[in-house]
Formats: structure tokens, C-alpha cells, sequence
């Protein structure tokens, strides 16, 4: 019987995504994701409470399938490069899977649904725990990590990558070289990590004297 409801319940999940996906927020009801999830639409209720549960648990659950199919490659990364570099990659697989359309849908339903809003934020911050775990590591030696936040950089580059996600909807090519903007960060952050111990000190003191000043 466990396995049953296990396997219901995978199905509205699955269901209230593709639903999001194809229709919209504003059309997905329990209706609807029934209709997708090939079940009876009281199950939704049986299962979750409530549509709006649903979507919370359809949210945390997208979200943590994508991050665990992407952790190890994440923990592979050894330089700020690879990780801007891996950001697009994803942002080309995420559109293309149609999981942008399902983050622009949640965004705008958070806006007004508590609930719905917390389980976005609490999906977002998977990636963002993922991403601080690099920084941490890929700044650790460089020049700049003794002055970077890596808690608040992870939270700036997910919504750099949020926002850009849905930028491209109405300007592909702004996005493209926003992306391009990215990864020449990259670029400079490994310039730092090439030069040599002197130059590297000398770097330090700049930044430290900026930073008091």
C-alpha cells in the first residue's frame, strides 16, 4: 500500500510540474494536475491538503532532483571559471527542459502566496548551499578570498543566474552577453591566481587598503 500512495504521489508532483510547465500557474488546479498525473482529482487533496501544498512539495521536490543529479559535477569544480562556465551549461539544460518556465511560474505565484514563496526560497537555497560549498573552496587560495563573503556571493550569483533565466525570455541576446559578463570575472579571478607570491601580496595590501579605506 506504501509503495502505491509513494507512487501516486511522485505522479501529482510530476503532474503539478508539467502542469506549470505547459499551462501556467493561473491554470494549474487540482483539475488540471490531476488530469496530467493520469489520476482522480481528490487525490490531490488526499495526498496534500491542499493545491497550493502541492505546488510547495512539487517545488522542493523539482528542485532537489536537479541538484542531486548535478552535486557531483559540482563538487569536481576547482576554479571560479569552471563554475560560471557549469552556470551556463545548466541554464542552457534548465530552458531546454522547460524548468525556467516552471521557476518564472513559482516566482510570480510567490509573489502572493505565502507558502508558495517560502518552498521557492527554500528550493533556491539548495542551489545556493551548493554553490557557497565551491566558492569556499575555489577562493580558499586565492588573493580575493580572504575578502570575499562566500555566503553572500553564493546568494549573488544564484539570482545573477535566477534573473538572467528570466531576462532571456524577452532579451535572449542581453542575457547571452550578461553570461559572457560572468564568466570574464572568471577570467580575471584566475589572472589573480597566476601571479606570483610578490605580485599576490602586493594584490593583498591593495585590497586591504581599500577595504579600511
Amino acid at each position: 500500500m506504501s509503495g502505491a500512495r509513494t507512487g501516486t504521489r511522485e505522479k501529482l508532483l510530476e503532474g503539478a510540474i508539467r502542469t506549470l510547465t505547459e499551462q501556467g500557474i493561473a491554470k494549474t488546479s487540482a483539475r488540471s494536475v490531476a488530469a496530467a498525473a493520469g489520476v482522480n482529482q481528490a487525490l490531490v487533496f488526499y495526498h496534500f491538503g491542499s493545491v497550493d501544498e502541492l505546488l510547495s512539495e512539487a517545488c522542493r521536490y523539482a528542485t532537489e532532483q536537479r541538484v542531486e543529479r548535478y552535486r557531483e559535477r559540482l563538487a569536481g569544480i576547482s576554479s571560479l571559471a569552471e563554475l560560471l562556465a557549469f552556470g551556463r551549461e545548466l541554464h542552457e539544460e534548465e530552458r531546454a527542459e522547460g524548468h525556467v518556465a516552471v521557476l518564472a511560474q513559482l516566482l510570480a505565484g510567490a509573489q502572493t502566496q505565502e507558502r508558495l514563496a517560502e518552498a521557492t526560497a527554500s528550493g533556491l537555497s539548495l542551489w545556493v548551499a551548493e554553490v557557497e560549498k565551491v566558492l569556499v573552496r575555489v577562493l580558499g587560495g586565492s588573493p580575493l578570498g580572504e575578502f570575499a563573503d562566500p555566503v553572500g556571493l553564493a546568494r549573488a550569483v544564484a539570482a545573477s543566474f535566477v534573473g538572467i533565466e528570466l531576462y532571456e525570455g524577452v532579451d535572449r541576446d542581453g542575457a547571452r552577453r550578461a553570461l559572457d559578463a560572468l564568466e570574464s570575472l572568471g577570467v580575471v579571478v584566475a589572472a589573480l591566481d597566476d601571479l606570483g607570491p610578490v605580485a599576490q601580496r602586493a594584490v593583498r595590501h591593495r585590497l586591504r587598503r581599500a577595504a579600511r579605506g
